[in-house]
């Protein structure tokens, strides 16, 4: 008997797999007693993508364009980790003048993920204007990221052993240009969102992630930051330039919230971009600083890689996006192990959504920040 004396039944609600407030196609299978979640199952694979095999039948050069595409939207920074990881079983040295501007580049795209979020959630909460602040700001980015790549999207521009040609003439000069009228304009887009009272009271106290049960499933990324864990593999285990840029005294810094509501990980995506748009300018002040030199290393007609295995992990836009690769010599690897981030925190929800009201379902589902393809890797 309900708390009135009425007898409730539970009901099994199916949201999706083809539902407009998911970001693709996601379904969850709700359990609710009344207007009260009793349990939620996240079902995948919908949009199953089956990256691991197909990189399996590719050389070493053909899967930087599949890498790129299983969360469209860090696509740059998934190229950078296929790269690392073939290059660490290589044992091959990248020109300083690569390392730096592909960390440039990595903190760019990380930008323009953050800002898609940004826009997007507030949209599936009713708020529309944001998307177009958002926007504006991901267009003066994607311009020069456009510029240097020819790709809005996928930008296939990072290859094992640099990048696949040189920084344009002027270049750098756009990015700051770029660089300083997102920050100059970003107050604008933060005052829609964290001042925003309806926003708040979506979002305050909503879809708490304790910092256990983040750690027990694997959430990485915004989301886990935003419940407390104070982990970025940027600082913990350093890649690229990022020993340099986290050293003490340096532009780097790890955002963390403790609330581990919607609201927190919303203010951890808003405070990432202003911390990746000083990483960004650092790193435009040391490409100038640095000698004439190659921005790749030329590498053989047939790239084979040595008999070996080899995990590399970065602090992709999401989280942690992994490669574990297994050589037998040849010129496609023998294994592939994708470990993405949008898996695991998706993953999540089935502790998340437990004891919400259904009304706020899309407030917490948004606030996941994942991309699908990530999930149905």
């Amino acid at each position: 008997m309900g708390a009135a004396g009425l007898s409730t039944t539970e009901m099994v609600l199916n949201i999706g797999p083809q539902h407009p407030a998911t970001h693709g196609v996601l379904r969850l299978r709700i359990t609710a007693d009344g207007e009260r979640i009793t349990a939620a199952e996240p079902v995948v694979g919908y949009m199953h993508r089956g990256a691991e095999k197909l990189f399996e039948v590719r050389d070493y050069r053909q899967i930087m364009v599949l890498a790129n595409r299983h969360d469209w939207l860090s696509a740059f920074s998934n190229e950078i980790g296929v790269a690392l990881t073939v290059e660490a079983l290589l044992g091959m040295e990248v020109p300083e003048r690569a390392t730096w501007a592909r960390t440039l580049l990595a903190e760019l795209n990380r930008v323009l993920n953050h800002l898609m979020f940004l826009g997007s959630y507030p949209l599936e909460l009713g708020a529309i204007t944001p998307m177009f602040y958002a926007f504006r700001e991901r267009e003066e980015l994607q311009a020069v990221m456009e510029e240097i790549s020819g790709g809005r999207m996928h930008y296939m521009i990072a290859r094992v052993g640099g990048l696949r040609e040189d920084i344009p003439n002027g270049w750098l000069d756009r990015v700051d240009t770029a660089i300083a009228a997102v920050r100059r304009r970003l107050p604008d887009l933060q005052a829609m969102l964290v001042g925003n009272e309806i926003l708040q009271a979506r979002t305050f106290g909503v879809g708490v992630l304790d910092a256990d049960v983040a750690r027990a499933f694997g959430v990485s990324g915004p989301i886990a930051r935003a419940s407390g864990l104070d982990v970025d593999l940027r600082r913990d285990e350093p890649y690229l330039a990022y020993a340099e840029l986290f050293a003490e005294g340096g532009p780097g810094r790890v955002v963390t919230r403790t609330a581990g509501d919607c609201h927190a990980r919303l203010e951890v995506l808003l405070e990432q971009v202003e911390v990746s748009l000083e990483l960004a300018e650092r790193c435009t002040a040391v490409l100038r600083e640095l000698p004439p030199g190659p921005i790749n290393v030329k590498l053989p007609k047939v790239l084979k890689v040595p008999e070996g295995e080899h995990y590399q992990a970065t602090e992709n836009p999401l989280g942690f996006n992994g490669y574990y690769l297994v050589s037998r010599g040849d010129k496609v690897p023998w294994r592939l192990k994708l470990r993405s981030a949008s898996f695991n925190n998706v993953q999540a929800l089935a502790q998340l959504l437990p004891g919400t009201v259904v009304a706020d379902m899309v407030a917490i589902l948004g606030s996941m920040f994942f991309v699908v393809g990530d999930v149905d890797k």
